[in-house]
C-alpha cells in the first residue's frame, strides 16, 4: 500500500495499485475502502494498471483536515494522479463513488476517457419520501445502536440470502470498524452534492450499472443513463452491493467498456448464485480479509494499522 500527501502539513491518502497496462481507477462507496474492490481487481489487473484508494475518512486514510465535500474529493484524487502522473485515466465509481467520479469526469471532463456508474446517481438531494428515509434513518440507528448494530442492519439489507452469509459478514465486518462521525460527514456531503446541471459538460463514454432492487428507483438508473448517453446494464436479482452480489455480471460489463467490446449480453445481466460464491470463497479469505483491510479500533479509538500489501488481489487472495 502507498501512502500520498497533497502538500506538506495535509493528512495522507491510502491507495493500494495492481497490473500493467491502461490506467482505471476504482472509487469505492460509503463505509468501504479500495480493498473491497479486490472482486474487480482480481479480473481487471491482467489487461489494466488498477489504481484502488482509499477516501478521505476511510479505509487507512485519515479524515479531511477541512470541508468533507464530494467535489473535494474529487479534487484530491486528481492530486493524486497528478503526482503519479498520470493526464487521463478510465474511472469506475460505486454508489457514493459514483458521485465522486462524474465529479472527478465534470472537473476534467478531457482526462477521463471512459467513466462507469454502480449504482450511483447524479444528485441525491431528498425530493421523495424514500430518499428522506435513507438519509435520515442510518444516523438515528447509529445513535442508538451503534455502527456494529447499524452495520448488521445494513449488511442483511444487501446480502439478505441464506447463501450470501459470507458476504453478510464481510459488510458487518467492515462496516463495523466505520468511526460513526467520518460515516455521518460522509452521507451529508453526499446529499449536499448536485450534478444536474452540468451534465452538458461530460465528454466520457459511460457505462451505467445498475442493481433491479437498489435503494434507489431503477427509474432514476434509465433517466441518468438516457441524460448521459450512456450504455446501461440492470443486473436482476442484485440490490445494492452490486460489485460484491453479482461479481460476474459486473466484471464482464466493465471489461466489455474498458476495451471498446459489446457489452455482454442481457441473459448475463444476473446476480451470482450459490455456486459463484462458493468457488470466491475457495480463493478468497472473505472472513479474514476483513481483518486485514479494515483498520481496527484501539481502547483510546485510535487506528491500529494491520500489515497491508501493495498488490489488491495478493493483499486479499491466496
Amino acid at each position: 500500500m502507498a501512502i500520498f500527501k497533497a502538500e506538506a502539513g495535509s493528512e495522507s491518502l491510502h491507495y493500494r495499485v495492481c497490473g500493467r497496462g491502461e490506467y482505471v481507477l476504482l472509487i469505492h462507496g460509503l463505509g468501504s475502502s479500495g480493498a473491497d474492490w479486490e472482486f474487480q481487481a482480481r479480473a481487471l489487473q491482467r489487461h489494466f494498471r488498477v489504481i484502488a484508494p482509499d477516501l478521505p475518512g476511510s479505509g487507512y486514510s485519515k479524515p479531511p483536515q477541512g470541508d468533507c465535500s464530494i467535489a473535494g474529493f474529487a479534487a484530491t484524487l486528481w492530486s493524486l494522479l497528478d503526482h503519479l502522473r498520470i493526464a487521463r485515466i478510465n474511472i469506475v465509481g460505486f454508489s457514493l463513488g459514483g458521485a465522486v467520479a462524474l465529479e472527478m469526469a465534470l472537473q476534467r471532463p478531457d482526462s477521463v476517457p471512459r467513466l462507469a456508474l454502480i449504482n450511483s446517481l447524479a444528485t441525491y438531494r431528498i425530493d421523495h419520501w424514500r430518499k428522506w428515509l435513507e438519509a435520515r434513518l442510518p444516523p438515528v440507528l447509529v445513535g442508538m445502536f451503534g455502527m456494529r448494530r447499524m452495520a448488521a442492519l445494513i449488511a442483511r439489507r444487501l446480502f439478505p440470502r441464506r447463501w450470501q452469509l459470507p458476504l453478510r459478514q464481510r459488510a458487518i465486518a467492515v462496516l463495523g470498524t466505520v468511526q460513526a462521525g467520518c460515516y455521518a460527514a460522509m452521507a451529508l456531503a453526499l446529499e449536499a452534492w448536485s450534478s444536474i446541471d452540468r451534465l452538458h459538460r461530460l465528454k466520457s463514454r459511460t457505462l451505467v450499472i445498475s442493481a433491479e432492487h437498489d435503494y434507489t428507483p431503477l427509474a432514476e438508473k434509465l433517466a441518468l443513463a438516457a441524460a448521459l448517453r450512456a450504455d446501461i446494464v440492470v443486473v436482476r436479482g442484485s440490490r445494492h452491493g452490486t460489485p460484491f452480489d453479482s461479481t460476474q455480471a459486473t466484471n464482464a460489463a466493465l471489461l466489455a467498456w474498458l476495451t471498446d467490446q459489446p457489452l455482454p449480453p442481457a441473459e448475463q445481466w444476473i446476480c451470482d448464485g450459490p455456486e459463484v460464491l462458493q468457488k470466491i470463497a475457495l480463493s478468497c479469505d472473505l472472513a479474514g480479509h476483513q481483518q486485514r483491510a479494515a483498520p481496527s479500533r484501539t481502547a483510546r479509538g485510535r487506528r491500529r494499522r494491520p500489515v497491508a500489501s501493495a498488490n489488491v488481489a495478493s493483499a486479499v487472495c491466496r
